[in-house]
């Protein structure tokens, strides 16, 4: 469906880049992609290629008050470290790379539609749609860096994206990361007010 949606960006491996990233943007170097592993002790996110060989593995603590993330490559080398502020109101996430480089994800607030998100660090931006799930990662003089995509009703999370600067393909996937935690918290924060509401 994402291939030749305008509107949804997901496609799966195999599949070739999503039309309107290819409009917008040219062609990809390549594609990656996500899926969280459901019921494990540890959330668990494979990242993987077009022959879904393993790339890159995420592992995080299930009872972290800062929900703590460690990104590895699939020959097990130490990529990252994700953390997210315990009380902020910008979303905000920590990520340490092991090259030594750190950044933060800040999420503006009062965005109804589009989400805008500041990776503080590195002068880039995600801009997102949370309504149709895409998202673009831009550096900071405006050149798309990737695009990603996320697949509407799945139960392990998939994502898809389209990378355009390969040269950076380490922080994006930490970022993509991130941003799955990010969705995930705020997901969770409106699980329990509408529950909390509903008690009410």
């Amino acid at each position: 469906m994402g291939t030749f949606s305008k509107v949804h960006r997901f496609h799966e491996a195999g599949e070739g880049a999503n039309v309107n990233n290819v409009d917008r943007f040219g062609t990809p170097a390549y594609s990656l992609y996500t899926t969280s592993k459901v019921f494990t002790l540890h959330h668990h996110i494979d990242v993987t290629d077009d022959d879904k060989n393993v790339v890159y593995t995420a592992r995080s603590k299930v009872i972290s008050l800062h929900d703590k993330t460690d990104l590895y490559k699939a020959s097990g080398e130490h990529v990252a470290h994700i953390e997210r502020k315990l009380i902020s109101l910008h979303e905000r996430h920590f990520v340490t790379m092991d090259s030594g480089l750190s950044f933060e994800l800040s999420n503006e607030l009062f965005h109804v539609i589009k989400d805008v998100t500041n990776i503080e660090g590195l002068g880039w931006q995600l801009r997102g749609n949370i309504l149709s799930l895409n998202f673009e990662l831009y550096d900071k003089v405006g050149n798309v860096i990737a695009v990603i995509g996320q697949k509407m009703l799945s139960i392990h999370d998939k994502y898809c994206i389209d990378i355009y600067q390969r040269e950076y393909e380490d922080i994006i996937i930490a970022i993509l990361i991130t941003v799955q935690h990010m969705i995930r918290d705020r997901e969770n924060r409106s699980n329990s007010s509408s529950g909390s509401s509903s008690s009410n």
